[in-house]
C-alpha cells in the first residue's frame, strides 16, 4: 500500500508531529495533514481562555467546526450559532465567518479544511509568536484568505 493510503493514528492530546503550536489563548494540534494542498487538513484547537480568530473568509476552503468540549459562538454570513459538545457547523468557502470560545473552563474544537490549501503553512507561521494571528491583511491573503474584521467580543 502506498504511504498515502496508510492509516494515520494520532493519540489524544498529541500533535501529529509531536510539536507545540500555541495561539496564546489556545493550542493547536495537527491531526491529519495531507500529502498535498488538495487533501483534508484537520486540527484540534484546545482553548484555556475565551476568544477566537478575526472575521475572515477562505477563497478555496470549506471549513467545518465540531465542538468536542465547551461552548462556542460561530457566525457564518449573517447567521449566528451557539455550539456545544457534539454540535457541528460548515462554513462554505467564500462566506465570511468568525468564531470564539465563550464558555467557562476549557473548550475543544476540531476544525477541518477541505481542500487544505495553504492552511498548514498559515498555522505553522502564526503559532511561532504564541498569539492569535495578527490582523495583517497581507498575511491572511498570502494563505488564501481575506481578513474582514476583528475577532468577536467575548
Amino acid at each position: 500500500m502506498p504511504e498515502t493510503q496508510q492509516p494515520i493514528f494520532t493519540a489524544a492530546g498529541v500533535d501529529r508531529f509531536g510539536e507545540h503550536r500555541g495561539l496564546g489563548i489556545s493550542v493547536i494540534d495537527f491531526k491529519v495533514v495531507p500529502a498535498d494542498s488538495n487533501g483534508l487538513f484537520v486540527i484540534e484547537n484546545t482553548f484555556h481562555a475565551k476568544g477566537g480568530p478575526a472575521r475572515h473568509l477562505h477563497y478555496d476552503q470549506d471549513e467545518w467546526f465540531y465542538a468536542a468540549e465547551g461552548e462556542f459562538v460561530v457566525e457564518v454570513g449573517s447567521e449566528r450559532y451557539g455550539l456545544g459538545a457534539g454540535d457541528s457547523l460548515l462554513a462554505p468557502r467564500g462566506v465570511p465567518h468568525v468564531w470564539a470560545h465563550v464558555g467557562a473552563g476549557r473548550g475543544r474544537m476540531l476544525v477541518t479544511f477541505m481542500p487544505a490549501g495553504k492552511m498548514e503553512a498559515f498555522f505553522r507561521e502564526v503559532t511561532k509568536a504564541n498569539a492569535m494571528p495578527p490582523q495583517d491583511p497581507a498575511l491572511w491573503q498570502a494563505h488564501g484568505m481575506e481578513l474582514l474584521g476583528p475577532p468577536l467580543v467575548v
